[in-house]
């Protein structure tokens, strides 16, 4: 949608540019051309914002991606549940991609419950015992999904146990190379989505420049033009500039016509101002608005 506002911008400007090189077609763009600077400015300076926040977001997607995929690894193994099905392979799928494991690293994986109820043998010991000796009756386990095993290693990954070597299974996890994917999936998709809004900062810079040139062209062209017909030459030089007075003259010229506006609409609301007729009720003198003639009358008594 911005793409096609500045297209519509562009062009237009590109047309008032090329008929106010006339100073006959001038008088027809030139009750115009103030608003369409106006409007002008204001989409740049969207246009800025946009840029910045392409580089100040880091932050908050930061924590939104952590959030996300914290509450998405809880729900890995509710693979029956409606709206959760399709859960699991999602996570799979960008562990596999992106080459990640859990949210900060594969140890996330550790601390939750990823495998279903309905796969585990509850007729076996060591599953009872988990699940006994959980507070919270969680079958945790030493272990991660088959989506965070490093493609390249050629090391096997145990089932029960996610740090695996070429030569040994213990569980050192400092001194072990680990056959699984390490970097854990914020790390990743922040890495992705970074670049992807550094590229987008860049393009929206670049056009941010072109439309802040256009902007220029038109000021200058409009107040060099106004100063043409001051002089009453079209063939004289005249001289264009973006403001007329500095920049704090100008902001307070601005702000005192504000204040003026502001001043004329309270009048009315000061005590002792008010119009002393404002209450007087009016004659109503019928249709024509003719007063009625008086009758005279005589103060001398009757004999």
């Amino acid at each position: 949608m911005g793409g096609v506002i500045a297209c519509g911008i562009n062009f237009l400007g590109g047309k008032i540019c090329y008929d106010c090189s006339d100073t006959n077609k001038f008088h027809r763009w030139k009750l115009f051309m103030l608003p369409y600077i106006i409007c002008t400015f204001f989409f740049t300076f969207c246009i800025l914002v946009g840029a910045l926040m392409c580089y100040s977001m880091r932050n908050e997607l930061e924590e939104s991606l952590y959030l996300g995929l914290k509450e998405a690894l809880k729900f890995y193994k509710d693979t029956d549940t409606p709206g959760r099905c399709f859960l699991k392979r999602t996570i799979d799928m960008l562990q596999i991609e992106f080459q990640c494991c859990g949210n900060n690293g594969f140890r996330d994986w550790f601390e939750i419950q990823w495998i279903s109820i309905r796969y585990l043998d509850m007729s076996n010991k060591e599953v009872q015992d988990r699940l006994k000796s959980n507070v919270d009756g969680k079958y945790l386990m030493d272990g991660v999904p088959f989506s965070c095993c490093n493609i390249n290693s050629h090391g096997p990954v145990s089932k029960t146990s996610s740090p695996t070597t070429r030569h040994t299974t213990t569980h050192d996890f400092q001194s072990e190379e680990l056959n699984v994917w390490q970097k854990g999936c914020q790390k990743a998709l922040l890495e992705y989505y970074t670049q992807i809004m550094q590229s987008i900062g860049f393009t929206v810079l670049i056009i941010w420049l072109f439309e802040l040139s256009v902007l220029t062209g038109v000021r200058y062209l409009q107040t060099a033009m106004e100063n043409v017909l001051r002089q009453g030459d079209p063939d004289s030089e005249s001289d264009g500039w973006l403001l007329e007075n500095s920049f704090v003259e100008t902001a307070r010229f601005n702000l005192n016509i504000i204040k003026n506006l502001g001043k004329s609409n309270q009048i009315n609301a000061i005590p002792g101002n008010e119009d002393p007729n404002m209450d007087v009720p009016t004659a109503d003198y019928g249709p024509d608005n003719v007063p009625p003639k008086q009758i005279p009358t005589s103060s001398q008594p009757l004999s």
